[in-house]
């Protein structure tokens, strides 16, 4: 890969998007399609989840390969959080990418406002290393009264909203082959519930955003 598509931040290197691009069509880039599988709004925290899928074709052979992107007021920098499809459409971009043309290291636009500070709000990034959304102190008040804490409820298996939609399900899928994982015992693990078909809407973001962070730092 050519020396400009790559970036050095606090002691890593990093790809750029426009670099893997670059290597896919030479390597004989067929079609990059994309998926929405989820719209942020404030029932699943605003997170927005994307499925990308890259086809290369050579010698009259197609290869397919596929990524998941996430992007939420977490992880993007103040100035994108208007573009939160646009960020976990990329990132789903750059990580079907990076299978495609066998570059293991991350891209730098998967990478989290948290992960590296840069100057170029395009690409979803601060521009200080203040911390985001921090709000004037208040003056300390008195401390009230310490009072036994009321034993915290159990986490419901369901909770009361609809049902995980097939978009969930395939990407959750797709992450668990990725990493190797049982997605029985997965949801077992992490809901207490049977199978994937009994997790909640957004059970199933909170474990397609595990997934894809998990899977970002393998």
């Amino acid at each position: 890969m050519r020396k400009e598509f790559i970036v050095e931040r606090q002691g890593r290197s990093f790809v750029l998007y426009a670099g893997l691009l670059d290597i896919a069509h030479q390597q004989g880039l067929k079609s990059i399609r994309t998926e929405l599988l989820q719209i942020p709004a404030p029932e699943n925290e605003n997170i927005a989840i994307s499925m990308a899928t890259v086809t290369l074709e050579k010698e009259g052979r197609e290869q397919t390969f596929t990524g998941i992107g996430d992007a939420s007021p977490r992880n993007v920098s103040p100035a994108m959080m208007s573009c939160l499809i646009r960020m976990a459409e990329t990132r789903a971009k750059a990580r079907a990418l990076r299978d495609a043309v066998n570059v293991g290291v991350a891209a730098f636009e998967e990478l989290g406002d948290a992960d590296v500070h840069d100057g170029a709000p395009e690409r979803g990034y601060a521009t200080s290393n203040n911390r985001r959304f921090q709000r004037p102190q208040a003056p300390p008040s008195p401390a009230p009264p310490v009072r036994a804490a009321a034993p915290a409820p159990a986490r419901p298996a369901v909770i009361a909203s609809g049902g995980i939609t097939e978009s969930q399900t395939k990407a959750i899928r797709s992450l668990c082959q990725r990493q190797k994982l049982d997605e029985t015992e997965l949801t077992q693990s992490y809901f207490e519930v049977k199978s994937l078909d009994s997790l909640s809407q957004e059970q199933a973001s909170e474990l397609i955003t595990t997934l894809n962070a998990r899977s970002r730092t393998s």
